[in-house]
């Protein structure tokens, strides 16, 4: 955080040959395209070999996302006003690539709709006069409307809600009530098989399995029952 002419800026910074690099040039990129949503980008510099991008600072608190929580339509009304937005040509990532390898076919993910991909509570932050605000936007992506909603649920399973109880809450959401249940049994085991795969390439000195992987598991075998 630093303090400047345009007051409070939040900073963002990374060697420009480094992977975080590219995520904070796409962050740059489509945030002129998501100001009713995104805290605004002040400026952006490269010196030194480093790439540093300035944006507005939002004072808020992140949201909660435990059953009964009014922060749960929120989190609703965000995606489906997300969804009315046409997806900007600056976003090339799509989303169906992250599963590729881990089904025959994952065509049923792909689609035309922006997505944000990563609404974890940590990066939606509500300020005190309840307006919210989404950061972290570096893997915003083109992909299958109901895929929003899909990455939620298991942050609602690890909040404490049943698999059951998070699908009700994603039914909120017109694009996931509207889709095949086969396509979304099939990104719930390409979801699951992707953080266990993920979890045994990066293990913990424990050897304990991550909840990231578990809530993901816990919500495939719902599904497949």
């Amino acid at each position: 955080m630093v303090d400047g002419s345009v007051g409070l800026t939040f900073v963002k910074a990374a060697t420009i040959s480094g992977r975080q690099a590219r995520a904070l040039r796409r962050e740059a990129e489509i945030n002129p395209h998501v100001r009713e949503f995104a805290p605004r980008l002040h400026w952006t510099v490269e010196t030194g070999g480093w790439l540093v991008l300035g944006f507005e600072h939002v004072e808020g608190r992140h949201a909660n996302y435990a059953p009964g929580s009014p922060d749960l339509n929120t989190v609703a009304a965000f995606i489906r006003e997300l969804h009315m937005l046409a997806c900007p040509d600056v976003v090339e990532m799509r989303v169906e690539r992250r599963w590729e390898g881990l089904a025959e076919d994952v065509s049923v993910l792909a689609g035309a709709t922006l997505l944000h991909t990563d609404l974890n509570p940590r990066n939606f932050l509500i300020t005190r006069f309840g307006r919210p605000y989404v950061v972290d936007w570096a893997f915003a992506s083109r992909g299958a409307a109901w895929i929003e909603a899909g990455q939620v649920i298991p942050w609602l399973i690890h909040a404490g809600h049943s698999p059951a109880e998070a699908e009700a809450w994603a039914d909120q959401v017109p694009a996931w009530k509207l889709a095949d249940p086969a396509a979304i049994d099939l990104y719930a085991q390409v979801s699951a098989e992707r953080w266990r795969l993920h979890s045994q390439a990066n293990p913990r000195p424990s050897g304990e399995v991550p909840e990231y992987v578990t809530v993901r598991e816990r919500w495939a075998r719902h599904r497949a029952r």
